[in-house]
């Protein structure tokens, strides 16, 4: 081969002062130490940097061997990163025996397990875990998502670039080949971030796009940009500037990666063409300041370190104050600077590895085979022999609805078409139809068991997230308006008019508690008013069909996940009380009273407050004669809403007589 490509650099400082740029902004995101809700973004800087060292490291040896040392270049990446990844996974480990309830040192071990093997990624789209979820937020290994997906990207890049070197010797095919195989990626992530976020973010082909636009910007003649000083100093500019607008700007609620994705990549192309064309301007100068360097040099410990730190802290004390997210932050730079300079770098600049590829592959092979078996020893370890509250408590959370045990009577985001379920005898004398979200499910249990002793039939009308309330709402997991809701709230309200049930039994989430999810997040000016509106619509509807109408007060809102609070006290010997809730904080009193005046003024609808059956004056109690209330923040666990029925029967179905 003949072909001349960009020859191999010396040691970049601003390559060094990205990687901290990009570090920092994780950490600052991840402790909310900052005003920075686009931090996130730093892992995309990650991958780009990724993408231009690895594709020049690789297309120069191709130009000046005619083929790769595969085993050389995995034994580079395993002495480099398996160490100091399988030293911090089984650290999280050990400390999660201290602070995880068993049946989450269970779950999460089986993260570690994936993790181990650089697959978490494929984990979590299996489970479908939303990357800013709440329940994600206690995932001590969540954040290897991005490890694994680089660790991909470096097994298939290598096969890439030398189809294209087999293709056609020369730059030309190189940069047809990479730019193709980016433009497809990007084109399917930008489609599905719309539709199926959690595959467009995880799913690392759906990422290549961004080492590929690292790995185009290597091909770029340096030699031509430093000819036109002026033009590289407003490159470095404009990429500072877009890397900014991304950490500023952007939020967890955006529908991301997708087209977002492309500011923070093409900031960091820019700077590293910048950096390429030997750019001698202020901003240079920042990225070598020797804080940045150092940041920089830490900068996989310190990613590695600060998720488990952070979420182990966060667990420990409820709010913590900056001076503990300090702490955590002092925490995270001691162990990142101990594990770079005792692990990390020894092994990776060790001779007897560095002789031979087969010396560090063999146990890269067993390190990693390590992390595996120990990661799934501790899953199955953590739940053997459980003890009986905690079985309790495992079993009550996981424990589905009545309408929810039956595959499909619960419809997901996407579907459109309503699927109504019956329960009871199809002849029976009178039908009630349940109708609204995840919150109208978890009354189904009680209800359906009171109306089968009346000798009733209910049938079902259930939909993730989607409001009995004429309102049209934002999904956060679809990162978009939620019209599938509205198509399938219209169908289903006119199929259950058509039926003619003696009673409509409503319930939905409080608009107050969806708000509590949602923290940080714009909500409409007018969606009180929308709310109102809405809620008023759908009622008189019913009502002007002749039909009565059951409105259900939603249940009290928990700041943490019940079932977890509760397993963690237990298992740390404190009560469970520990996990109550302040009236004021979680029963929404005042949008409650607005509730119950709309309700009261439609003709056959009535107002239904069971909450009584939690709170008292001051405090809602989240484990009651015995049993745990909620499954997670806002759901009824089901063998408490079993133990309702008849205060169900009593309330709802009183209004139906005989």
């Amino acid at each position: 081969m003949t072909a001349q490509f960009p020859a191999s650099a010396a040691f970049r400082p601003d390559i060094e002062g990205l990687r901290g740029l990009a570090v920092a902004g994780v950490i600052a995101f991840h402790f909310g130490l900052t005003a920075l809700p686009g931090g996130f973004a730093g892992v995309d800087i990650f991958f780009v940097i990724s993408g231009y060292l690895i594709t020049r490291h690789l297309v120069n040896e191709i130009s000046e061997t005619g083929r790769l040392d595969l085993w050389r270049f995995y034994a580079r990446r395993a002495r480099r990163l398996l160490p100091a990844a399988l030293f911090v996974i089984l650290a999280t480990l050990v400390a999660g025996a201290f602070i995880l309830s068993p049946e989450e040192q269970s779950l999460y071990s089986k993260g570690a397990m994936f993790a181990s093997a650089y697959m978490i990624n494929l984990w979590l789209i299996r489970w479908s875990f939303d990357y800013f979820a709440s329940d994600a937020a206690n995932n001590p290994f969540i954040h290897f998502w991005s490890l694994s997906v680089e660790e991909q990207f470096y097994l298939a890049w290598p096969a890439l670039l030398m189809l294209a070197a087999w293709l056609r010797p020369g730059k030309r095919a190189v940069i047809l080949v990479i730019g193709l195989a980016g433009l497809v990626s990007f084109a399917v992530c930008a489609w599905l971030t719309t539709v199926a976020q959690p595959w467009a973010f995880y799913f690392s082909p759906l990422r290549a796009w961004e080492f590929a636009a690292g790995g185009l910007a290597t091909l770029v003649p340096a030699a031509a940009l430093r000819e036109r000083r002026g033009l590289s100093a407003a490159m470095a500019s404009a990429g500072l500037a877009l890397i900014a607008i991304a950490y500023l700007s952007f939020s967890e609620d955006a529908p991301f990666p997708g087209l977002l994705a492309l500011v923070p990549v093409a900031g960091t192309v820019l700077m590293l063409l910048a950096g390429a064309a030997g750019a001698r301007n202020g901003l240079s100068a920042v990225l070598a300041l020797p804080p940045l360097q150092w940041v920089g040099k830490l900068s996989y410990s310190l990613y590695l370190w600060h998720w488990p730190v952070i979420v182990y802290a966060g667990m420990l004390t409820a709010d913590l104050s900056t001076a503990q997210r300090l702490f955590c932050l002092a925490l995270t730079l001691a162990l990142s600077a101990f594990t770079y300079l005792f692990i990390e770098n020894p092994i990776r600049r060790n001779g007897w590895l560095m002789a031979n590829a087969a010396r560090a592959l063999v146990p890269a092979v067993l390190l990693t085979g390590t992390g595996v078996v120990a990661a799934y020893a501790n899953a199955r370890l953590a739940v053997h022999d459980l003890d009986p509250e905690q079985r309790v408590i495992a079993e009550s959370a996981a424990r589905p609805s009545t309408a929810r045990a039956r595959n499909g009577c619960v419809l997901d985001y996407e579907t459109v078409t309503p699927k109504p379920c019956v329960f009871g005898a199809k002849d029976a004398p009178r039908t009630i139809a349940l109708f609204g979200d995840s919150h109208a499910d978890h009354w189904s249990t009680p209800l359906i068991e009171a109306a089968e002793k009346k000798d009733y039939r209910v049938v079902t009308w259930l939909k993730s997230s989607c409001r009995a309330s004429r309102l049209t709402i934002w999904a956060t997991k679809l990162k978009r308006d939620y019209t599938e809701c509205d198509e399938w709230r219209e169908q289903s309200i006119r199929e259950i008019i058509a039926m003619r049930p003696a009673l409509v039994v409503i319930s939905e989430i409080a608009l107050s508690s969806s708000r509590k999810m949602s923290e940080g997040m714009d909500e409409p000016e007018s969606q009180d008013a929308d709310w109102k509106v809405g809620l008023r619509s759908t009622l008189e509807t019913f009502s002007k069909a002749g039909l009565k109408v059951a409105f259900i007060r939603d249940v009290p809102f928990n700041d943490e996940h019940v079932d977890t609070c509760v397993a963690r006290a237990l298992w740390r010997g404190e009560t469970p009380s520990l996990c109550d809730q302040t009236r004021a904080y979680a029963a929404n009193d005042g949008m409650a009273a607005v509730e119950r005046d709309i309700v009261q003024s439609v003709p056959g609808a009535f107002y239904v407050d069971l909450t009584s059956q939690f709170c008292d004056q001051t405090t809602c109690h989240v484990f009651i004669n015995g049993k745990l209330a909620f499954r997670d923040r806002h759901h009824l666990a089901t063998p408490f809403a079993e133990s309702l029925e008849p205060v169900v029967e009593k309330t709802v179905l009183r209004e139906m007589g005989s």
